[in-house]
């Protein structure tokens, strides 16, 4: 029974060898690139917030290494006053637009424009404010294992208003940030929290961790990214493009990908214990 068991599986191995030998062909198709606007303006607690920039880019076909940038373009944000404050691109072919005299005041209206190929879009966004950070709670016995170094994140919300936070932790070991989205709708006025673990993170890491205030239509665009990003299984219908609050006012269909989003932050460099 042992031999039969044995040539049975050589038999099917070579098999699915022979027919590994086979190439396919499949063609992908490539939509059309649509413009990229990276428009995160964040103000950090104890600064002057003058200090901004926003990264174009254009969207390119899965199996490209670069990701092509966007120069030449025109970018301001118009205040509530009607203050433009102009990014200007200050090291060409880099898609990175800079402003050194941003003035940010909370609970006010902002409106993006930028001009791309003879296009305007625009976006509108207020600044939302953010509590600080009251305290940063450290486990060792966290985590799905129990083994595992745990951070909590706590905060009191503003019972006052509806609110809604972003919570982004940026571990040393990580080239990448885990970001996960809050609502106060449970905790008006009470302290909130968010747990971060990861099986790599060690006793002597950093972990940047920043808290942001962000408006109820970033905090449902984040919800829905996270759940694309998170995956629902091999057989989940494939989601829809994603579009954020940028509008395309001389083509509405050629619309840009990307969030214009304005929030306080608070900021700390935590290091594993």
């Amino acid at each position: 029974m042992k031999k039969i068991f044995h040539y049975t599986t050589l038999l099917l191995v070579l098999i699915l060898t022979a027919s590994c030998e086979d190439v396919i062909d499949v063609d992908v198709t490539t939509a059309a690139p649509k413009l990229v606007i990276d428009a995160s303006i964040n103000w950090q607690k104890g600064t002057i917030g003058n200090e901004q920039k926003i990264k174009l880019t254009m969207t390119t076909g899965y199996f490209e290494n670069t990701i092509p940038v966007v120069s030449g373009a025109t970018v301001y944000i118009t205040d509530a006053n009607n203050v433009e404050y102009q990014f200007v691109e200050e090291f060409p072919g880099t898609g990175l637009y800079f402003c050194h005299n941003f003035q940010p005041v909370l609970l006010t209206d902002y409106v993006l424009t930028v001009i791309h190929d003879g296009e305007t879009y625009t976006a509108t966004e207020t600044l939302q404010a953010v509590p600080p950070i009251d305290q940063i709670v450290q486990r060792n016995d966290g985590g799905l294992t129990g083994d595992e170094i745990e951070i909590k994140t706590l905060y009191t919300d503003n019972g006052a208003t509806d609110d809604y936070y972003m919570i982004r932790y940026k571990p040393s070991f990580s080239a990448i940030a885990y970001l996960d989205v809050q609502s106060d709708e449970f905790f008006q006025g009470n302290q909130m929290s968010d747990i971060f673990f990861h099986e790599d993170l060690d006793h002597g890491q950093h972990v940047e961790i920043t808290l942001s205030g962000i408006s109820r239509t970033y905090y449902n665009y984040m919800t829905i990214l996270n759940n694309i990003v998170g995956g629902g299984g091999p057989f989940q219908t494939p989601p829809a493009t994603l579009r954020g609050n940028i509008i395309n006012t001389t083509h509405f269909d050629n619309y840009a990908l990307g969030f214009f989003s304005m929030s306080e932050t608070d900021y700390r460099d935590y290091l594993v214990e």
